[in-house]
């Protein structure tokens, strides 16, 4: 499904148009995407490959039109093709399914009719219905079959909630990091443990529940006597953005020891070398750091506890998913400058070697028995499962084709230019479908979050996804620009790291540099501007308007333009005292990355504010903080608050209220009906 774009560079004023490597351009259709089409969406996850290589299993969630939820459901389909089958449809919570090491059963996380908690459940693969194995009063996080299928090691936390009717006892907060979006306020006895489940009665024992500690991310060695975990002090990374790597054996009543105290990653995935020397793991950044980690790849010696990178490891954010050659290899996701892409990394030494050449953005891949299976999305495709089959991609599901084979999608651009101070930047640039050469068109910069993070080429389905809000814009008649901004992912750490401890600077010359590098380009009309994001994205869309009175309409959504409003209220504590000093140390540092907000007297900007009422993240006072300002102005601007949502949306009618509310403002101000030449 390859398709051509075109990538616009322009470089000290003027513009050069080169021509790129391509997706094929796809046909023009009946119809463009409008809001309603999010509740036709399957957005497919998590692929399973089973041990010998024939069968994957994954995740594929909708939306529940009468109950108005997102509907996880567990599918499978064979390596060599066929029809996928749905194998759960009365479930509800679906997560985390795990293939047994002789591949005759599939487990799973799910809430079973009548049950108050998420539970672990065991499908046979030859068929019937999932069996319950667990009827804990936590919550299950994390889960690992053990090497001979007899048992499984989980990671759970929490206890029974107050029945109904009951006065819910006080909330005991205990740690710096005492709130979490989703979870909510995490007690001081709340924390995660591991115990040992029997895979056929389901009896469970407690592994290291004696300890006062948060353990998580367990693995078994080869021959099943070991499980190694991280803990840490805290939910997550402790204060100093470290967790300790442990190893305890795979008996009740024994103890744990500490391996090594490694900066902890985005994701940690620890896998044992099966002759029980070392881990791989991943390892992050330092404490200051912690917000524009790009994971890197580690081997912990488990004598002498030394943490190695391999000499071949990129300046690029790479995740692992496998090990090959008998521990010799680990297969990897690399994010690298708007594409991501599988590779193999030797351990022992060597250069990075890419198994997949395409221009498919790859999200996930999962391999067994020499097979390889790939999440890949594309400009013009949603993510859907490929068979890596022979260096080629060979489709396994079609959840969506039929939805996008009725659409017209914008054409997507790749735009790269230098920044005010010379700095090289890139994005993508996605014309209305119809665009017609030489017409300035009305433009909407549609911010990604993070500021971790890329805008690449790829279509996700998320509620969050970027790209969907820019396709959204597009066929609303925008031309929408994705900028990959310092502080973004995939152009390696020192870009990455480049606006620590100041927001709201170089990222808005970034943005602003990127819109007038599409001016020059003769595509965007400068009179009619827009901006908006979700998260970071919000956050800079307060920093833009607050900058200049280029913008005629803002969409702040999940975003805060007071940060020092923040301290304490959100749950990034750990960063604010690390990348920050706290405020009574340094109150001038948060006063100015906190300008959209005591200089709200330059903005005239009309901002609709956006936000989850439940939202842990970046709570909905910081958008409440904005409009009363926006409002005691003078200057128009909405507030519109969604009940008992969090910082991603999990209502369906929800996200499409938004959407439409995002088009009609930008349509009330920008009025982009027809393009001016």
């Amino acid at each position: 499904m390859p398709r051509k774009f075109r990538r616009i560079r322009v470089i000290a004023g003027a513009c050069v148009v080169l021509l790129g490597f391509a997706l094929a351009v796809a046909p023009v259709h009946a119809r463009t995407l409008v809001p309603e089409d999010t509740l036709q969406f399957a957005e497919v996850s998590e692929p399973q490959l089973s041990p010998d290589g024939r069968t994957v299993a994954y995740l594929v969630t909708t939306a529940h039109a009468e109950e108005d939820t997102l509907a996880p459901a567990l599918w499978m389909v064979d390596w060599d093709g066929g029809t996928p089958l749905e194998l759960t449809r009365t479930l509800k919570d679906v997560a985390a399914p795990r293939w047994s090491p002789d591949g005759l059963t599939l487990a799973l996380l799910a809430t079973p009719g009548g049950a108050r908690h998420v539970q672990l459940l065991l499908l046979d693969r030859r068929g019937g219905e999932p069996r319950t194995l667990t009827h804990v009063a936590g919550d299950i996080d994390d889960y690992a079959w053990s090497p001979d299928g007899r048992r499984l090691v989980v990671a759970m936390h929490g206890e029974e909630a107050p029945a109904a009717g009951k006065v819910p006892r006080p909330i005991v907060l205990g740690a710096l990091h005492f709130k979490e979006d989703v979870e909510g306020y995490l007690p001081a006895d709340a924390l995660s443990h591991l115990y040992l489940v029997d895979a056929l009665t389901g009896v469970v024992e407690p592994l290291t529940v004696a300890d006062a500690a948060h353990d998580s991310g367990p693995a078994w060695s080869a021959d099943g006597q070991r499980i190694a975990f991280v803990r840490g002090r805290e939910h997550g990374a402790d204060a100093d953005n470290m967790q300790d790597v442990m190893v305890v054996d795979a008996r009740a009543g024994a103890v744990a020891r500490r391996l090594a105290r490694v900066p902890a990653p985005n994701v940690q995935k620890l896998q044992w070398l099966r002759d029980g020397s070392a881990l791989v793991l991943s390892v992050g950044e330092t404490a200051a750091l912690s917000a524009y980690r790009s994971d890197r790849l580690g081997v912990l010696a488990l004598v002498g506890g030394e943490v190695r990178v391999p000499a071949g490891m990129p300046d690029r954010a790479v995740t692992p998913y496998a090990l090959a050659g008998d521990g010799r290899y680990a297969q990897v996701l690399v994010e690298d400058d708007l594409h991501a892409y599988p590779a193999r990394l030797p351990l022992g030494g060597g250069a990075l070697e890419r198994t997949w050449r395409g221009p498919e953005v790859v999200t996930a891949a999962a391999q067994a028995a020499g097979h390889t299976v790939v999440l890949a999305t594309s400009d013009a495709s949603p993510p859907e499962l490929y068979a890596l089959d022979k260096g080629t991609l060979r489709p396994l599901t079609h959840h969506n084709d039929a939805l996008f084979a009725d659409l017209t999608l914008g054409a997507v651009e790749e735009l790269r230019f230098r920044s005010a101070d010379g700095t090289d930047v890139h994005g993508v640039l996605v014309k209305p479908p119809g665009f017609v050469a030489g017409r300035r068109y009305p433009t909407v910069v549609w911010i990604h979050g993070g500021p971790q993070g890329e805008d690449e080429h790829s279509l996700s389905l998320g509620v969050y996804s970027p790209e969907m809000k820019r396709q959204l814009l597009a066929a609303a008649g925008y031309v929408v620009l994705g900028i990959n901004y310092r502080g973004s992912s995939g152009r390696g750490a020192a870009f990455q790291s480049a606006i620590a401890g100041h927001w709201c600077g170089k990222e808005v010359a970034d943005l602003n540099a990127g819109v007038d590098a599409a001016i020059a380009a003769g595509l965007v009309d400068p009179d009619r501007l827009g901006v908006g994001g979700w998260s970071y994205g919000g956050i800079l869309t307060d920093c833009l308007v607050v900058d200049s009175t280029r913008w005629k309409a803002g969409v702040s959504g999940a975003g805060s333009g007071n940060q020092l409003s923040m301290y304490g209220t959100d749950e990034y504590i750990h960063q604010y005292n690390a990348e920050l000093p706290p405020p009574w140390r340094d109150l001038q540092a948060w006063v100015e990355v906190s300008a959209p907000f005591f200089h709200a007297d330059r903005i005239r900007t009309p901002v609709l504010f956006v936000g989850g009422q439940k939202d842990f993240n970046v709570p909905i006072a910081g958008g409440e903080q904005m409009y009363a300002a926006l409002r005691t102005l003078g200057v128009p601007s909405a507030l519109v608050v969604y009940p008992d949502q969090f910082h991603i949306f999990t209502r369906p009618s929800y996200v499409v209220d938004f959407e439409q509310r995002m088009l009609a403002w930008y349509a009330r101000y920008l009025a982009p009906a027809v393009p001016t030449r």
